[in-house]
């Protein structure tokens, strides 16, 4: 609860007016539903249903009625001896009567200047006032849901977009341990339930108090003490309400959960769907989907079992409240009674039109109340969507930029890995103290087995990753020391799968340097050989739509874009992890050749399993379970490592 109490504190910033307007909305609806059942029901029972009357004939049948108290009030008092503690009670009510007088003394001439005269007239003025009050209170209703739906969407994407922000920082080896579509499931599923939670503190959560708080209040005025014995069983309906809210809260974070295993399951499946196509496992899949899916429903259908109960529970005691209300009222109304076992309830007999006035406000306010359990479903959902999101949002960010950053200049000098060690869990390294050098200038092959540490190494350099022990460092600085930003702007990277965006051939090339110009980006993409491909092939050149995921290319084209964005970027660093192990022969000889002129001063690291890659490096660096077995040139290599000479054959 104390996350959706922190979302809705957000909801606070700079929505001022838009709050103080939904306020405003919500208080003229809570007024307008209690005045226009009073409105209608007290004169249609008092005026209507007479026959020949009207509200000058009203009025001044009350104006009568009224001088009549007043004149048995001054009697009592008269003679009453002035230490009777009675004289006090008749006291207020002279004073009561003398006030009821004046108010109707002020509103006759209105009455006579604006009422109807005839009495079928007055049934179609009290028709018209009904409807006229009803149009307004909907043009507040529909102005309310708008301003409250504007503060929970504007609150919403502010807090997706701390979420984003937030997740661009995790290090990228949480998304293949936690599950990218986990976060996902965040932005969508326990985003729309945070903003259903949001809307409905602005709409229903004002609102309907406000007519309850109306209704309650008009009947609190005709009696408070027989409102106060109708409202024995409130606790009662309070504390049912609790126990639900409890339940659902516990449900509903389960059933959260198990929408987020739904996104992983169409996320691993539609991913490797040629898997699942060539190996005949679709009934194997619809098997685990269903589970999941199944699981879902049996958790959707709890929150709504609980949901079936709260409106009933809260109809029953609210009919139970009235049938006590009718039965105590008829009671002292028919019996022309003011207390019930010497219990004072009424300063005065109750006529018809009071009671029924009583009785509408009691209906009226269990409107409200009904709407108000629903509350309790969206509340709690919230609630526990609030708490999945910000738990994300608060998750401690293991690589960040240090308190006092030390300046980066261009790198120059040298690249040194001192005593690394590393290990994505406890008891499973990674690298085993590890020690290289780098010089400025170099080009370094890493070769070696698959899971031997090779593609980790490299992830250090960007500070993807921190070593659990030893240093990494740029011309004597350690990563760690310095900016992010100012580290990550030196380095160029091409992976294995190259990543492009579904966007244009010229924004995914200029992705890395936005402010670059066409020319430019051109020229970047003519080193990749990939200028001829784009205007020859490409429908709209570089204008070209490459699809989501660049599944427009094909892989060598995707790589020499690739390869052409690192290249504009222009870095003194350039990695390479196995840029070219899945393209064609043709591509990959392109690419070789563009790197043999881009390599020329700077540093670059491949790491790669062809042999043919070797060519362009300097140096060659072999590594083995986590260490570094070999380091030297091909031919060094050839003499001194075994493994090396057992990798040419």
């Amino acid at each position: 609860m104390k996350n959706y109490f922190r979302a809705i504190r957000q909801t606070f910033h700079r929505r001022t007016g838009l709050i103080i307007s939904t306020v405003f909305c919500a208080l003229m609806i809570g007024l307008l539903w209690g005045g226009n059942i009073a409105a209608v029901v007290y004169p249609i029972t008092e005026i209507c249903l007479k026959k020949d009357s009207t509200f000058l004939t009203w009025l001044e049948q009350k104006i009568e009625e009224n001088e009549q108290k007043i004149a048995d009030a001054r009697k009592k008092t008269e003679s009453l001896p002035p230490t009777s503690p009675q004289l006090a009670v008749e006291q207020k009510m002279l004073l009561a009567y003398q006030w009821r007088g004046k108010w109707y003394d002020w509103s006759r001439p209105y009455i006579e200047k604006y009422t109807p005269r005839r009495p079928f007239q007055t049934v179609v003025f009290l028709m018209v006032i009904a409807l006229i009050g009803t149009v307004v209170k909907t043009a507040f209703i529909v102005i309310h849901a708008v301003l409250s739906a504007a503060i929970a969407q504007q609150t919403s994407m502010e807090i997706r977009e701390q979420f984003y922000q937030k997740v661009l920082d995790y290090e990228p080896n949480y998304f293949p341990k936690e599950g990218g579509t986990k976060v996902i499931s965040r932005f969508t599923a326990d985003m729309t339930v945070l903003t259903g939670g949001l809307a409905v503190i602005y709409g229903k959560i004002i609102r309907e108090p406000l007519k309850l708080f109306v209704c309650v209040a008009v009947a609190a005025y005709i009696s408070w003490q027989l409102l106060l014995v109708t409202a024995l069983f409130v606790p009662l309906i309070f504390l049912g309400i609790r126990w639900l809210a409890k339940s659902i809260k516990r449900v509903v974070r389960k059933s959260l959960e198990e929408i987020a295993n739904l996104y992983a399951r169409l996320g691993e499946t539609f991913q490797s769907i040629r898997i699942v196509q060539v190996f005949t496992q679709e009934t194997q899949e619809r098997r685990k989907f269903h589970r999941v899916n199944q699981t879902c429903y049996e958790r959707a259908m709890k929150i709504a079992k609980y949901e079936a109960i709260a409106n009933p529970m809260v109809e029953v005691f609210g009919i139970l409240t009235i049938c006590i209300a009718v039965v105590i009222g008829s009671y002292l109304a028919m019996g022309e009674r003011t207390d019930i076992w010497g219990i004072p309830m009424l300063s005065e007999p109750m006529d018809i039109g009071t009671l029924i006035l009583f009785f509408a406000m009691l209906v009226g306010a269990s409107d409200p109340a009904r709407r108000l359990a629903d509350i309790f479903t969206f509340f709690q959902s919230a609630a526990a969507a609030a708490d999945r999101i910000y738990t994300m949002i608060d998750r401690p960010v293991p690589i960040k930029d240090p308190e006092k950053p030390v300046p980066l200049p261009p790198f120059r000098e040298s690249l040194i890995f001192d005593h690394v060690s590393f290990e994505y869990d406890p008891n499973r390294p990674v690298l085993k103290d590890v020690s290289l050098q780098i010089r400025f200038g170099e080009c370094v092959a890493i070769l070696g087995a698959s899971g031997c540490g090779k593609s980790t190494l490299v992830s250090l350099i960007p500070r993807f990753a921190d070593p659990q022990e030893g240093r990494v460092l740029i011309d004597g600085c350690p990563l760690t020391s310095l900016r992010l930003g100012d580290l990550r702007r030196q380095i160029g990277l091409v992976t294995q799968d190259p990543i492009l965006f579904d966007d244009t051939v010229l924004a995914n090339i200029r992705y890395g340097k936005p402010d670059a110009s066409r020319e430019e980006a051109e020229a970047a993409a003519a080193k990749a050989f990939a200028h001829d491909f784009i205007m020859k092939e490409l429908p709209e050149g570089y204008d070209t739509p490459v699809g989501p995921a660049g599944g427009q290319l094909s892989g060598g084209q995707r790589q020499r874009i690739a390869l052409a964005r690192a290249i504009l970027r222009d870095p003194p660093i350039f990695l390479l992890d196995e840029a070219t192990s899945q393209i064609d022969i043709q591509s990959e000889k392109m690419i070789h050749e563009a790197l043999a002129t881009f390599r020329k001063g700077r540093t670059t690291i491949m790491i790669t399993h062809r042999l043919s890659a070797v060519s362009l490096a300097d140096r060659i660096v072999l590594m083995d379970d986590g260490q570094i077995i070999a380091d030297g040139t091909h031919e060094e290599l050839l003499k001194t490592s075994p493994v090396y000479r057992a990798m040419q054959k």
